[in-house]
């Protein structure tokens, strides 16, 4: 297990906030935990390359981006930098979640675990944006399994046309529990936490395997098509079916 920083949110007793000196842009706690995490010795922070401003850039060259949301909008830096630089793409998700309410100073004002546990198999949530990058020589992957607390206002807040909106919140890191790389194709294969039928079968019959939904299934047989992991195998009345290769 991996710590890092503080379970505790802004204004409430042993609560850090992110050290100085590393560049923000704008960007949430998490964001800015998960570089502070990240960091080795000669590292840099926020360093232009080409037209692009990088979250991190190891000693030995590694470009870094830090990504918590969607992978979409990385594509065009991928499209500039992978053929000329090692990249390693980090996303971090929330295996354990605390949902932490503060008043306007910051004061904890209730505090409570939240259901939702993201597991691994989310990060093809974020693949479908360009699962045939998976296994260029240059591309590297890493998903962080942490404990988040995700601090939110007291109550629903009114948008400008009167109507109550659920507050997101804003992430910030516990901890560090567990790291998995994606280098190859066969990196996803190791992320499913089981076997692929033997036998031909349908995105519900992957859904029951894995324990997931159907649209999460549709997820990971969408990437392991493209990765060329599995391929076609007909039909089964009107679902297709798909069969390893």
């Amino acid at each position: 297990m991996l710590g890092h920083g503080s379970d505790t949110a802004p204004g409430a007793p042993g609560y850090r906030a992110p050290v100085s000196g590393i560049g923000t842009l704008g960007e949430g706690p998490l964001h800015a935990a998960i570089k502070q995490w990240l960091a080795r010795p000669g590292d840099r922070f926020e360093v232009p390359v080409q037209r692009w401003v990088i979250d991190l850039v190891r000693a030995d060259g590694e470009l870094v981006e830090v990504q918590t949301g969607d992978f979409g909008p990385l594509g065009a830096k991928l499209d500039g930098l992978l053929d000329t630089h090692r990249m390693r793409i980090v996303h971090p998700l929330a295996a354990q979640r605390r949902i932490v309410r503060v008043d306007a100073d910051g004061v904890i004002l209730s505090e409570r675990r939240s259901p939702h546990r993201a597991g691994v198999l989310e990060i093809f949530d974020r693949l479908v944006s360009f699962p045939t990058l998976v296994g260029h020589p240059h591309l590297v992957v890493e998903v962080l399994l942490c404990r988040e607390d995700h601090v939110r206002s007291p109550a629903p807040v009114r948008s400008r046309s009167g109507r109550r909106t659920r507050d997101p919140g804003v992430r910030h890191l516990g901890e560090v529990l567990e790291r998995h790389e994606l280098r190859q194709p066969a990196d996803a294969l190791g992320l499913l936490g089981a076997d692929l039928p033997a036998q031909p079968f349908t995105t519900a019959d992957l859904a029951r395997v894995l324990g997931v939904t159907t649209l999460s299934a549709q997820r990971v047989a969408y990437c392991l098509r493209l990765m060329e992991l599995i391929a076609p195998a007909g039909k089964r009345g009107p679902a297709p079916l798909h069969r390893r290769v």
